[in-house]
């Protein structure tokens, strides 16, 4: 890793406001330099504690054997959804409204 500051020049300010679709005029020019410098700073204090070993090591495998055995289960028959409810019509629940007129 490399030891010296990483300073934030104008050139750098510039392209910065521009992938941010800032405008120079709407920006404190030296705040934002100091708060970048210090994001800058902060990634390189994060840098010191890679792990670039595997990745994936965080997340364990799952072997497919282990998992629940898919069945088939007989569901609830149309003559039977309508005896639970007088708002089932053509096959559909009717629910009440969520949304009003406007949305």
């Amino acid at each position: 890793m490399n030891s010296e500051k990483k300073l934030i020049d104008e050139n750098m300010l510039e392209a910065l406001l521009y992938l941010s679709r800032l405008a120079p005029s709407s920006v404190d020019l030296k705040t934002l330099k100091n708060q970048t410098e210090q994001i800058v700073a902060y990634l390189d204090i994060l840098s010191r504690f890679d792990d670039s070993e595997n990745p994936y090591d965080a997340y364990p495998s799952t072997d497919a054997d282990s998992l629940r055995e898919d069945k088939i289960e007989k569901g609830l028959d149309i003559p039977d959804l309508k005896k639970m409810t007088a708002e089932f019509m053509d096959g559909y629940f009717r629910v009440p409204k969520v949304l009003g007129e406007g949305a």
